[in-house]
């Protein structure tokens, strides 16, 4: 049933990021949707396909886990039930901006994670373009993470919501007024924000790792305001992976285990 809800409302905010994007585009998408869609949503699909056969419902079980045996940290000190929530939401947070920062800087996370940057323009299914080995490891980190934090169920749900809900959010190619995004992005990510992190330009790939809040950019050095060539003209993806028969959903399966020239 927790499965059947998070698909519902992640499905529910995909579609609405789409419409949105169809009547209020940020960009000019430059790109068949259907040759990048057939590839995000192939990647996805087989992502869900092994996380279903494996570990689908291992974070529930984990928070379960910790709940019931009185692991980790919040479990050392008794504390309200909403403050030990939003702790819980905050040190998550932290924990999948540590994750992301850590698979640009160790080659062998970044083989994996390069398949999410190889997309050539940036819209909504962005967020779900990951090798699925990646979303198998995401998962096996998040369930240590949750041991340790010692996180109960419900914020396990939440977190995972947030997460999911954001992520579409600020992959978007949604147009959102200068002000209003200056001022979103004091707290959450904004697709702008994030679609730095998406330029072909290593120091600004390199950057803006935030998926939900985005204080720890600006807290650890990662913050880079905007593109140097501006939103609409910044070249999306990496520099050497520049043509789709480069990034085809065969060659980005098997790209993370090629030899690196």
């Amino acid at each position: 049933m927790e499965s059947l809800d998070r698909l519902s409302i992640f499905i529910g905010v995909l579609l609405v990021m789409i419409l949105w994007e169809l009547f209020a585009p940020r960009r000019q998408i430059l790109i068949s949707r259907w040759q990048r869609w057939t590839a995000n949503f192939a990647l996805s699909l087989l992502s869900m396909l092994l996380m279903r056969v494996t570990i689908a419902s291992a974070a529930i079980w984990a928070a379960n886990i910790a709940t019931q045996e009185h692991w980790g940290l919040l479990n050392l000190v008794k504390l309200p039930d909403m403050i030990s929530f939003v702790i819980s939401i905050i040190l998550l947070d932290l924990a999948i901006y540590g994750q992301h920062r850590a698979s640009h800087r160790w080659k062998w996370l970044w083989r994996l994670h390069k398949i999410h940057h190889t997309d050539l323009d940036f819209d909504v299914t962005t967020a779900i373009r990951f090798h699925p080995i990646e979303i198998f490891i995401s998962m096996c980190y998040k369930v240590i993470c949750i041991l340790i934090i010692g996180v109960n169920p419900i914020a396990v749900f939440v977190f995972e919501i947030i997460l999911s809900s954001c992520a579409l959010f600020n992959h978007s190619n949604i147009k959102i007024p200068l002000a209003a995004d200056k001022m979103i992005r004091l707290l959450l990510v904004t697709p702008d924000m994030h679609r730095v992190h998406h330029s072909a330009i290593k120091s600004e790939t390199d950057s803006n790792y935030g998926f939900s809040i985005s204080i720890w950019d600006r807290l650890f050095s990662s913050y880079i305001d905007q593109p140097q060539q501006g939103h609409i003209k910044m070249t999306i993806g990496l520099a050497e992976y520049q043509y789709m028969e480069e990034v085809t959903i065969q060659k980005l399966l098997l790209l993370p285990f090629k030899r690196a020239n």
